[in-house]
């Protein structure tokens, strides 16, 4: 799916579509087929919001949501007045509640919180278009080549925590994998998130993470660095090595072989956002 494909409203299943008077927190039970219908014709091009979470980010930073279901509206909604009162109206316009059974058979791996919704992809050409963009205030991340979805997930959590422009991976992963979106919790529509090649990388100068680089410890991270980091198996592949402006390095102790992907991100924004001019 994208974000030019028209829906009816019919297909706008939230709990609080145009003609919907029932009270706020009741259970709409004539909705459930409906929500059941349109979450299957809808899912095999949408992004899956796996928990609160995933659809309270979602929500924050805009996403379209045509669909979302819950087991239990009155805890769901229980749940957001504790944790993301912002978002209580949105989330209850928005879930509609299903069995148990229902419920499972449309998610595979169900969230603790038991509920769910599909959201429709950014733009691409949006997203690189965010991506291209000059002068930029904050770095861009790219994963060359990862092997984890969790790791990738997570450190899209970490970009969009700093504020980063976005998180580019190259090689075979797609960084909108569900597996990856659930690692993520749903801020992927925090930042711009896409995979390109590495003769497609945005533009600014490349700092990429290496054991024989340069102590991070002594640089000064601009704006808007390109921030590269290898694949937790191999490294840095030939193609990024070639492309990388500078080669730098973690303090790490001797003997200790490497820092988990998702560290080495932290630590590589953190030292940006406390030396550098970051805003975020």
């Amino acid at each position: 799916m994208n974000e030019t494909d028209a829906r009816t409203p019919d297909e706008e299943i939230g709990a609080g579509t145009p003609g919907d008077e029932r009270a706020a927190g009741t259970p709409d039970v004539s909705g459930g087929a409906h929500a059941v219908r349109a979450w299957r014709r809808l899912a095999d091009g949408s992004v899956l919001l796996d928990g609160f979470h995933a659809l309270k980010h979602a929500v924050r930073f805009q996403a379209r949501i045509p669909a979302a279901v819950t087991t239990d509206r009155k805890a769901a909604l229980a749940l957001a007045d504790e944790l993301a009162p912002d978002v209580r109206e949105a989330v209850d316009a928005l879930l509609v509640e299903v069995s148990e059974a229902t419920f499972a058979s449309l998610v595979a791996r169900p969230h603790p919180t038991a509920m769910a919704a599909l959201a429709v992809r950014p733009s691409r050409a949006a997203n690189l278009e965010t991506l291209a963009r000059t002068p930029r205030s904050t770095p861009v991340v790219v994963l060359d080549n990862p092997r984890n979805l969790g790791n990738a997930g997570a450190v899209i959590r970490l970009a969009a925590g700093f504020g980063a422009t976005g998180v580019v991976t190259t090689g075979t992963l797609d960084p909108w994998h569900p597996t990856v979106v659930r690692g993520g919790a749903g801020l992927h529509f925090a930042t711009a998130v896409e995979r390109l090649r590495v003769d497609e990388l945005p533009p600014g100068p490349v700092f990429a993470l290496d054991p024989e680089g340069e102590d991070i410890r002594g640089l000064k991270l601009p704006d808007d660095a390109v921030l590269a980091f290898g694949s937790e198996r191999s490294g840095l592949s030939p193609e990024l090595r070639a492309r990388a402006d500078h080669l730098v390095s973690l303090p790490m102790r001797p003997q200790v072989s490497s820092y988990n992907l998702a560290t080495s991100v932290a630590m590589t924004l953190f030292h940006w956002s406390a030396t550098g001019s970051a805003s975020a």
